[in-house]
């Protein structure tokens, strides 16, 4: 086993040894260098949504495909202006989804800069202050009152620390925190000697060192274990739900007449043309627009209201809440 991975079991001397750091922190230039090797301290992969993406996902959806479906129908059926209102629609109404989108994630990164959370380090023996994604391990982070732990870390020196483990081992009340050397099966919520990402201090002094940080920390481990796909909203899922359903009912009508019209010794092209045509007429086109379009005005209304909203159907919900109240 890694030693490391029991670090509140060894001394603060072989914690430093063993993440090639001093009391005094990490130079610039290795700091820099570290920082390339271990990547930035986040649990998830820190990654921007590329606009094709984004602009993609407007059309997966079943309504969205049928209506791609009746327009490539149309062409081949030479009815070019009905191909041309159909696409017309769904760009208009896949561009209202972007645009909003696009514009709600932008300002998110706006206020996510501006409310950037820094932790203290040490750096060629000075303090200095940087975001919680920059630390790396082997920094030497000086904590106080109200500071978050940027990592997992072991304690070097404390005055009268207290910290506020409960989001990750769900104990209520603040946790006493000094220096020390405990068993390698002490339990999490029993290591006295060790700071946790995650956690925040509650009261009182320290300096200690980064052992853990992103993925390899406790919190990191819970949130992989964790990690599921987003449920759907109720709107969305009633919408998608909607779409089988109306494709199930297109493409049975469609067999059914062309079968009919075939068993009835109606000419075979003619009875396919028939019922793609039938096809055509039976795709709901303006319903993706509509959607969209009363959905964009929820998202402007809760804008001026100061309320970001970043994923359109999300406005169904807002509206079941309150109904509910």
């Amino acid at each position: 086993m890694n030693q490391q991975s029991t670090f509140w079991s060894l001394s603060t001397d072989t914690v430093l040894q063993q993440t090639h750091s001093t009391a005094a922190g990490l130079s610039h230039a290795d700091a820099k260098q570290r920082l390339s090797q271990y990547g930035a301290n986040s649990l998830k992969q820190i990654h921007k949504s590329s606009a094709f993406m984004m602009l993609l996902n407007q059309f997966k959806s079943p309504i969205i495909l049928i209506l791609i479906l009746a327009a490539v129908l149309s062409i081949f059926l030479k009815d070019a202006a009905d191909a041309i209102i159909i696409i017309a629609i769904v760009l208009i109404s896949g561009l209202l989804g972007f645009w909003q989108e696009r514009g709600a994630s932008n300002a998110v990164e706006k206020l996510l800069a501006l409310v950037q959370v820094k932790a203290t380090v040490l750096r060629d023996g000075q303090s200095q202050e940087i975001p919680n994604e920059e630390v790396i391990p082997g920094d030497i982070v000086v904590l106080g009152a109200g500071k978050t732990i940027p990592g997992d870390c072991l304690v070097l020196e404390s005055k009268d620390l207290s910290v506020n483990e409960a989001a990750l081992t769900g104990e209520t009340y603040p946790v006493d925190k000094q220096n020390g050397v405990l068993p390698a099966a002490t339990g999490l919520n029993k290591r006295t000697n060790s700071l946790y990402m995650g956690t925040n201090v509650i009261s009182g002094t320290a300096k200690a060192v980064v052992v853990h940080t992103g993925k390899e920390t406790e919190f990191g481990k819970v949130s992989q274990r964790l990690k599921l796909r987003p449920p759907e909203t109720e709107f969305e899922h009633g919408l998608s739900k909607f779409g089988y359903f109306l494709m199930e009912v297109t493409l049975v009508l469609v067999a059914l007449i062309f079968a009919t019209n075939v068993y009835l010794h109606r000419p075979v092209l003619e009875s396919f043309m028939f019922s793609l045509a039938l096809a055509v007429g039976l795709t709901p086109q303006l319903l993706p627009a509509i959607v969209s379009v009363n959905l964009a005005r929820g998202a402007a209304t809760m804008a001026k209201k100061r309320v970001i909203v970043k994923h359109l159907p999300a406005i169904e919900n807002f509206g079941s809440i309150v109904k509910l109240h």
